[in-house]
This record gives C-alpha cells, sequence and structure tokens, in this order.
C-alpha cells in the first residue's frame, strides 16, 4: 500500500514499549496518521487506558500485554498480532530499559536482562515479523535506540545500544531492494518517566517529538535520525575525536560514581 505524505491509512504497526512515554506517543501518532496500532508491553493496565485514549480520539488500537524479554512472549505477539490484523506493516522496537550501576556491582543475571530487554527482544521481534514483510514486499522497521549508542556514556547501556544500532544499519543493508525499509531513531534526553527516575533536571523534549520523527521514518525512511538535531554534535564528536569526547564526558559529569560493593560472581 502506498503512503502518501506521512499518512499510513490501512497499515498495521506493532509498538513495544507502548505502555507510556515514547512508545506511547508513537502509538497515538501511528494511530493519528491512520494506522491500526497494536500495543505492546508488559503492564496491562496501561495499556488498556492507552488503547481507550486512541479510540476515544477516533483512532484503531488493541492492547497485546507481553515482555519482550522472554522469548515465548515475542513469538505470541508476532502470532496474536498476524491472527487478529492478518499482517503486520511496521514494527517499532522501544522497549527497553536504563542501566546506571557500575558494572562491577552489576549480577550476571541483572547483564543478560538488559541485553534481552534493550537488544536480543527486538531483534526476535523484528525476526518473527520479517518473513511476512518480505513476502509482501512491504514494509518498515524502526527501532528507537539512544544517543549512549553512538556516544558511549555507561557500558552496559550503551553495549546494548550499541548493539542495537549495528543490528539495525547492518539489517537495512541486507534487506536494500526487498521492499522493507530499515530506520534508526537515536533519542538524547527525553521527557519520559525513565528520566525523571534517573533525576535528571532542565526542560526535556517531549515524546512527541520523537513519536513524529517514528511516524516519519514509516512513510519516508531514512537510515538514521538523531533526536533532538542539536545531538548530532555529539555524535560526531565521539566519532571524529573520541578524545576530546572523553574530556567533555568527564567536564559534563556524565559518568555516575558508585560505591557499591562489587558483585560475587
Amino acid at each position: 500500500m502506498q503512503r502518501v505524505h506521512g499518512r499510513l491509512p490501512g497499515e498495521v504497526a506493532i509498538v513495544t514499549g507502548a505502555s507510556s512515554g515514547i512508545g506511547a506517543a508513537t502509538a497515538r501518532e501511528l494511530a493519528r496518521r491512520g494506522a491500526t496500532v497494536i500495543l505492546a508491553a508488559r503492564r496491562a493496565d496501561m495499556l488498556e487506558a492507552q488503547v481507550r485514549s486512541i479510540r476515544e480520539a477516533g483512532g484503531q488500537a488493541i492492547a497485546i500485554p507481553a515482555d519482550v524479554a522472554d522469548p515465548s512472549d515475542v513469538t505470541m505477539l508476532a502470532d496474536r498480532a498476524m491472527a487478529v490484523c492478518g499482517r503486520v506493516d511496521v514494527l517499532v522496537n522501544n522497549a527497553g530499559a536504563f542501566w546506571s550501576t557500575a558494572l562491577a556491582s552489576s549480577s550476571p543475571g541483572q547483564i543478560t536482562d538488559l541485553a534481552q530487554v534493550n537488544l536480543l527482544g527486538a531483534m526476535l521481534l523484528t525476526r518473527a515479523v520479517l518473513p511476512g514483510m518480505l513476502a509482501r514486499r512491504h514494509g518498515a522497521i524502526i527501532s528507537v535506540g539512544s544517543l549512549s549508542g553512538r556516544m558511549a556514556m555507561e557500558p552496559l547501556y550503551s553495549a546494548t545500544k550499541y548493539g542495537l544500532r549495528g543490528f539495525s544499519l547492518a539489517l537495512r543493508r541486507q534487506l536494500a531492494g526487498t521492499g522493507v525499509s530499515v530506520s534508526l531513531v537515536s533519542p538524547g534526553k527525553i521527557d519520559t518517566a525513565m528520566t525523571q527516575a534517573q533525576g535528571v533536571t532542565g526542560p526535556l523534549p517531549p515524546p512527541e517529538m520523537v513519536a513524529r520523527v517514528v511516524a516519519d521514518l514509516a512513510a519516508r525512511p531514512r537510515r538514521e535520525v538523531v533526536v533532538p538535531a542539536r545531538h548530532y554534535v555529539l555524535a560526531w564528536l565521539e566519532q571524529l575525536s573520541p578524545g576530546a569526547a572523553d574530556v567533555a564526558f568527564r567536564w559534563r559529569g556524565w559518568s555516575p560514581v558508585h560505591n557499591q560493593p562489587a558483585v560475587t560472581p
């Protein structure tokens, strides 16, 4: 189905991590542009609230509670989406978790759990919906990464986001000419519950800014978009002059000091 002027009439989209923040805003934006949106997250009550809000605004939405850290839930989500809607045209891999505990204080289980949520869940869900997209020669896969996937800020979190970025950019090349686009959104700090929990202060861009970019990429794919655009400076600083980025990192106080005892392996 041809996409015209940023609208997505008749498209079926899955958005993970859709119970709040960027995911919820993205689901609303996709529905506003005419897509039928499948909202997925662990918190069923919050998902249902988002679905009601979309339907009250005249959109079409379905809630499917699922935990992308659980491979069986990933399979269930893809299967139910196909059973209810018959296809998936747009996948937004948005589910993610932040981490700021020092590596020596992180348990092996915590490390693998973070990788499962931030990276492996997106890879598995993409794999689940991709064959149908390829068969129809139509689809858009959009992953929400982070500026931490362009600039090393926290070892574990950055590792998962660098991995998601590598996965997206390489998959884009692999799928060239198939009719399935792959795009990446790399936000900086956005005004969400996650950043509030981190104690981030000062005015921050709203999640709707990222949501509009995601919806635009479903209609007009691009390789990667950094949001807000001013953060391209930091991204390029890391690539062109990592030594200067090290100085800027220390000057801005981005490296948290942790005094927790190391976790016994």
